[in-house]
C-alpha cells in the first residue's frame, strides 16, 4: 500500500513537472512571437531612418571583421559546410546508386538532394551557428549592461533599432550568402562524381540539368529565406530578453541555438512536403 502511494505521487510529481514544462514553453513560444511582430511592424520606420546601421550589419553579417575561413563571415562558413556536406552525401549517393547499377542517375539525386534540402539546412545551420548567436550575445550584452534601458529612456525604439535592423540585413544578405554556398556545393558534388568516381561528365550534366527546375530553385531559395527570419527572430528575442548577468548571456545563446535549430528542422519538414509534395516529379524527365 505505501508502494502504491509512493508510485502515485512521484507519478503526480512528473506529470506536474511535465505541464509545467510544457506551460512554460508555451509561453516562450508566445513571447518570440509577439516580439517578431513587434520587429516586423518596425520594418517601414527601420528602412527610413537606420539605414546606415542596416549597411553596417550587412557587412558584419556576410563578411565580419576577420578572414573568410577563420569565421570573420558568414560567405566562408556557408560555402563551407556546403561543399563538406556535399561532398559526403555525393559519394554516399553514388555508392547507393551502384548497388544497383544506376550510377548514371548520380547527377540527378545530387542535384535534388542538394537544392531540396541539403543546401538549404546546411545554410540554416551555419547562420543559426555564426550569426544567430550573434545577435544573441550581442543584445544580451546590451540588455545586462542597461544599454537596451538607455534607449527606451532617451525614447529610441529598442526592438526596431536592435532588432528589425538585424533582421532586414538578414533578409538583403541571404540571398546571395545562399548561391555562394549552392554554388558550391554543386560544384564539389560534380567534382566528386565526375573527376573522383569517375562517371561520364556528359552523363551527369544532362541528368542534373533535368532536375533543375526555376520552381525548384525558388523553393530553396524561399525554405532559406524563412529559416533565416526564424533564426532572426528567436536569436534576437532571447538576446533581447537575456538576465541575469555574463552567466545569462551564454545561457541565452546556448538555448536560442538550439530553439533554432530544432525549429529550423521542424519548419524543413513542413516545407519540404508542402513545396515538393510527396510524389517526386521531374519535369524534364516526364515525372510528373
Amino acid at each position: 500500500m505505501i508502494l502504491s502511494q509512493t508510485a502515485t505521487q512521484r507519478l503526480k510529481d512528473v506529470t506536474s513537472g511535465t505541464a509545467g514544462r510544457l506551460k512554460s514553453s508555451f509561453g516562450a513560444l508566445d513571447g518570440h512571437v509577439m516580439f517578431g511582430v513587434k520587429m516586423f511592424a518596425g520594418i517601414p520606420m527601420a528602412v527610413t531612418r537606420y539605414r546606415t546601421h542596416v549597411l553596417r550589419e550587412v557587412g558584419n553579417i556576410s563578411f565580419g571583421k576577420a578572414s573568410l575561413l577563420s569565421g570573420g563571415g558568414t560567405i566562408g562558413v556557408v560555402a563551407g559546410m556546403a561543399i563538406v556536406a556535399a561532398v559526403m552525401v555525393s559519394i554516399e549517393i553514388h555508392r547507393a546508386l551502384g548497388l544497383l547499377g544506376f550510377t548514371a542517375l548520380s547527377g540527378l539525386a545530387a542535384s535534388i538532394a542538394n537544392t531540396q534540402a541539403l543546401a538549404p539546412l546546411i545554410a540554416a545551420l551555419a547562420i543559426a551557428a555564426k550569426v544567430g548567436t550573434g545577435f544573441t550575445a550581442q543584445l544580451g550584452s546590451m540588455r545586462i549592461s542597461e544599454e537596451i534601458d538607455a534607449l527606451d529612456t532617451l525614447g529610441v525604439p529598442s526592438v526596431t533599432f536592435l532588432a528589425t535592423v538585424r533582421l532586414i540585413a538578414m533578409l538583403i544578405v541571404i540571398t546571395p550568402v545562399y548561391m555562394v554556398g549552392l554554388l558550391g556545393a554543386y560544384l564539389a558534388s560534380r567534382f566528386v562524381v565526375v573527376g573522383m568516381l569517375g562517371e561520364s561528365s556528359g552523363t551527369y550534366d544532362y541528368y542534373f540539368r533535368q532536375s533543375i527546375t526555376p520552381q525548384a530553385f525558388g523553393y530553396s531559395i524561399l525554405m532559406t529565406v524563412i529559416f533565416s527570419v526564424i533564426i532572426a527572430v528567436i536569436a534576437c528575442s532571447y538576446g533581447y530578453n537575456a538576465s541575469g548577468g555574463p552567466e545569462g548571456v551564454g545561457r541565452a545563446a546556448g538555448t536560442a541555438v538550439r530553439t533554432t535549430i530544432l525549429t529550423v528542422a521542424i519548419a524543413a519538414m513542413v516545407l519540404i512536403f508542402g513545396l515538393y509534395g510527396l510524389t517526386p516529379t521531374i519535369p524534364g524527365m516526364g515525372l510528373e
